[in-house]
């Protein structure tokens, strides 16, 4: 009887070992390719939607901004774009036509200077997914 007790036991410890194993390998595959899938596509800035490109130039020119949460500080509490520093990322509003409210689609930049980002992306769909912007000429 203690000769299948144990071994009962042994496999239980096993099954558990290789379930551990297995999440602890599917949520680090799973967090970076997440990451790398929202990010890693590009959308060049002149592809921008034509508010999208507008929204881009006032970010350059430092303003005016038509909506009041234009270039407050983004969380990135989504974890869709790169890890930064608090403070580092801001959002700003691409209109929407037809859009009462300020929609969906926003472009959110990086950098210590919000008129000289390092980085900027576009979402269409509020923080679900982004592209990141690229000038080319």
């Amino acid at each position: 009887m203690d000769f299948m007790r144990k071994k009962t036991l042994d496999f239980a410890g096993l099954v558990v070992c290789i379930g551990l194993l297995f999440a602890f390998c599917t949520n680090l595959v799973h967090a970076k390719s997440e990451v790398e899938a929202q990010v890693s596509l590009s959308i060049a800035l002149q592809d921008l939607p034509k508010e999208g490109q507008e929204t881009y130039q006032l970010i350059r020119q430092g303003g005016p901004f038509r909506y009041e949460k234009d270039g407050v500080i983004f969380g990135n509490r989504e974890r869709q774009l790169p890890q930064a520093k608090r403070g580092f990322y801001r959002e700003y509003t691409v209109k929407t036509p037809g859009e009462r409210s300020r929609g969906a689609r926003r472009i959110v930049c990086g950098g210590e200077e919000p008129r000289i980002p390092k980085q900027c992306f576009y979402t269409q769909d509020h923080y679900a997914s982004f592209r990141e912007i690229v000038n080319t000429p």
